[in-house]
């Protein structure tokens, strides 16, 4: 490859003409902006859609990402655009990667989050070794985050918009995997410039709206698939306080997350009680006054390191954490247990976290992500 050629916007040094690259297309407006984009840019663009699961079963709702419409959608915005477009059944490995982990954490009493584990094991892992089997120079995607080369290679970095940034969904992203993809859309300011960019292509999904929920989820119904997947998950049980002393009677551990008040049924109490632990085994729903949900010290396993120096090559990390998709990173201390695992203490104590759901590490002073790794009960 000529190394005097100028870098296209890919970050390679030949002509978009001559670099192919894979566009990972949900059917949403997101990656058909991406994928319209770089046809227009001149690149030779692929897009290749998933089909994760039967768009005709039970458990799938309209509107969802990744089957039916949505690949309809994604192929008229090939054929308009004039690039091919494949489809391709992971039904199969979602099923076994995803969905049954996802149902058998809520019944081991974990608030999962599948759309990391769909990133993890089925788009950045099969469907990219996919894009390299078809000669691809690199994989590009919709997702709202930034790739930014650094002293040491590709860092993860936050969207430009905080509003959209995928980050706390994406953190399991290895060295490798950033190495080959491409992130097109992390430095717009926002939605509505993706939107005005599908205006501009004359893009039929230009006006879609943005998916909710969990794809395979209807409704945020979570209690419902499970109960499908898993027969006899929603058994009744007690709602107990810390001491044990039964309150009441449950309609099935699935229906509860940690830090849950309402929708418990024990009314008539002087205070507000909160979910402050699940116990599938016992079947209880063990609540608690708001105090009770306050922790400092988070066991994390399954980490993804993403720093230049390696992780266990200090004995403390000064980092800020994000302990659920919806809250601001706050400031902690990350103590490495091996390379995989550490304790992390937050500096002030958090509400509500959950066994299942991320951790994710931010460098406190700019935007960039240093990995992180999942929440367990010890």
């Amino acid at each position: 490859m000529p190394k005097d050629l100028p870098l296209n916007s890919l970050g390679f040094p030949k002509p978009p003409s001559e670099t192919r690259v894979v566009v990972a297309m949900s059917g949403g407006v997101d990656s058909s902006v991406v994928a319209a984009q770089l046809a227009e840019e001149g690149y030779d663009v692929v897009g290749v859609t998933l089909q994760l699961y039967d768009h005709g079963a039970a458990l799938a709702k309209k509107g969802a990402c990744c089957a039916g419409q949505d690949i309809h959608d994604a192929r008229r915005v090939a054929e308009e655009m004039g690039f091919p477009h494949y489809v391709l059944d992971y039904e199969n490995t979602f099923r076994e990667a995803v969905i049954d982990e996802f149902a058998d954490a809520y019944l081991g009493g974990a608030t999962p989050v599948p759309c990391i584990r769909c990133n993890e094991r089925v788009k950045f892992k099969d469907l990219l070794e996919t894009a390299k089997d078809l000669d691809a120079d690199c994989m590009a995607t919709g997702h709202y985050i930034q790739r930014k080369m650094g002293a040491q290679g590709p860092e993860l970095h936050c969207a430009a918009d905080a509003n959209r940034d995928q980050s706390y969904f994406l953190f399991s992203t290895t060295p490798e995997q950033l190495s080959y993809l491409r992130f097109p859309l992390g430095h717009l300011a926002s939605k509505a410039e993706t939107r005005a960019l599908a205006a501009k292509y004359g893009l039929p999904v230009a006006d879609k709206p943005d998916s909710q929920d969990i794809c395979f989820v209807p409704n945020g119904n979570y209690a419902s698939v499970i109960e499908k997947l898993r027969p006899g998950a929603a058994d009744p049980g007690e709602i107990v306080d810390m001491e044990g002393n039964v309150l009441g009677e449950h309609r099935g551990v699935i229906h509860y997350t940690i830090g849950q008040r309402r929708g418990l049924g024990i009314g008539g109490l002087e205070d507000p009680l909160y979910v402050v632990k699940l116990d599938p085994e016992k079947r209880q729903v063990v609540v608690g006054p708001k105090e009770a949900l306050s922790t400092r010290t988070i066991p994390v396993r399954e980490i993804n390191w993403l720093g230049d120096e390696p992780f266990t090559s200090r004995s403390e990390w000064h980092l800020s954490v994000k302990v659920r998709s919806t809250r601001p990173p706050r400031e902690a201390i990350i103590r490495p247990l091996s390379e995989t695992e550490a304790e992390v203490e937050l500096v002030v104590p958090e509400e509500g976290v959950s066994p299942g759901q991320a951790c994710v590490f931010y460098a406190p002073e700019d935007s960039r992500i240093f990995g992180g790794g999942w929440i367990y009960k010890k």
